[in-house]
C-alpha cells in the first residue's frame, strides 16, 4: 500500500470510528476520557485504570421507565434472531455503505480460554453504540453456538440515540464447540445521583486485553466501547453502524425485520454480523464450513482485508 493510500485509509477510518464512539455535548461542555476505578460512579467515555471504568455526566435526571435489564429475551424474538436463513446473510453480504467499521488486525499473541479461541466483548448497558453492536454480535455468534439467559435492555435515556432496544450480556453464558465467548457489561443504564451504577467487573485477563488493544496504534481512540477481541487476531472498537435506524423500533420489530434482506436494519445488522462471523472463522479453523464458506462471509472476508490494507 502506498503512503498516499495509507493516509487516505487512516483518515477514512478515523472519521468512521469517531462517528461510532463520539458523545454528544450537553450544556456547552464536551466530554473527554477520565481515569477512575471500577467501583466508582461513571462518565460516558470509557477509560481503563486498574481494570475498566465508564462514567457519564448528566443533568441528574432519573432513569426512564424503559431502562434497566427488564426481562429474558422472549422466545419469539430469540427464534427470529437465531433462525435467520443462510440465503438472507448471503443476500446482505457486507451491507454496503451502512457498514463503516470493519474488524482490525491486532496481530497479537493468540489467546485461548478453556482450550478454545477466546472472544471477549466489553461494553455497558447505557451505551447506544454497544446496543447496536450487540445485535450483530448475538446474530453472528448464534451461528457458532448458543446463548443462555440473554436479557433485554435499552441504552441510556440521557445519552445520544436514547432507549435503543437491545440485548444485555450481563448474567448470560454461551456454549460453542468452536470458541469461548464472554460478555462484560461494566455499567447499567440506571442513573443514581446522575451517574450510571456499576455492573460487571472485568477479570484480569479481560482488563489486560482491553487495555492492551483498545488504543493506538490498533484504534484511533483509547478505551472506547464497545470493544470486541477475537483471540488477539482481530478486534473491533466502536459500532459497525449508527443506531439511529433503531430509534422508533421495538425488540420484536427489529428481530422480525432481520429476515428481510431488503430492510435497512437487516442490511446493517447482518452486514456487520457477516464481518464478525468472518473474524470468528479466522480464529476457529474456518468452522463450520457452512458459515465460513458462505458467500456472505466470504464477501466480508474480502472487505475486511481491503479495510486492513
Amino acid at each position: 500500500m502506498t503512503k498516499d493510500k495509507q493516509a487516505q485509509r487512516q483518515r477514512r477510518d478515523d472519521r468512521a470510528r469517531a462517528a461510532m464512539t463520539a458523545r454528544p455535548r450537553r450544556g456547552g461542555s464536551s466530554r473527554s476520557p477520565m481515569a477512575m476505578a471500577l467501583v466508582a460512579v461513571g462518565l460516558v467515555v470509557v477509560v481503563v485504570v486498574a481494570f475498566v471504568a465508564v462514567r457519564l455526566i448528566t443533568g441528574g435526571k432519573s432513569q426512564n421507565s424503559k431502562g434497566g435489564v427488564v426481562d429474558a429475551v422472549p422466545a419469539a424474538i430469540l427464534a427470529d434472531v437465531t433462525g435467520i436463513p443462510a440465503s438472507t446473510f448471503d443476500q446482505v453480504g457486507t451491507g454496503g455503505k451502512l457498514q463503516v467499521n470493519y474488524p482490525a488486525k491486532l496481530n497479537g499473541r493468540p489467546v485461548q480460554l478453556n482450550g478454545k479461541p477466546y472472544v471477549m466483548y466489553l461494553g455497558a448497558d447505557y451505551c447506544p453504540y454497544c446496543a447496536a453492536e450487540r445485535w450483530s454480535l448475538v446474530v453472528a455468534l448464534s451461528r457458532f453456538g448458543t446463548f443462555h439467559n440473554l436479557r433485554t435492555t435499552f441504552s441510556g435515556s440521557q445519552d445520544v440515540f436514547p432507549n435503543t432496544p437491545t440485548f444485555s450480556f450481563h448474567g448470560s453464558s454461551y456454549s460453542s464447540p468452536y470458541i469461548t465467548f464472554q460478555g462484560v457489561e461494566t455499567y447499567t443504564n440506571t442513573l443514581v445521583n446522575g451517574s450510571y451504577t456499576p455492573l460487571d467487573q472485568p477479570t484480569a485477563l479481560q482488563a489486560r486485553l482491553f487495555e492492551t488493544y483498545d488504543r493506538p496504534p490498533y484504534f484511533p481512540k483509547q478505551g472506547a466501547i464497545p470493544f470486541v477481541d477475537f483471540a488477539n487476531v482481530y478486534g473491533v472498537s466502536g459500532a459497525g453502524y449508527l443506531p439511529d435506524m433503531m430509534q422508533s423500533q421495538t425488540m420484536a420489530s427489529i428481530a422480525a425485520s432481520l429476515k428481510d434482506p431488503s430492510t435497512q436494519t437487516s442490511q446493517a445488522v447482518l452486514g456487520v454480523s457477516n464481518s464478525l462471523s468472518a473474524a470468528v472463522c479466522s480464529i476457529d479453523g474456518g468452522k463450520p464450513a457452512s458459515v465460513c464458506q458462505s458467500s456472505g462471509v466470504q464477501a466480508a472476508v474480502a472487505a475486511t482485508r481491503r479495510a486492513n490494507g
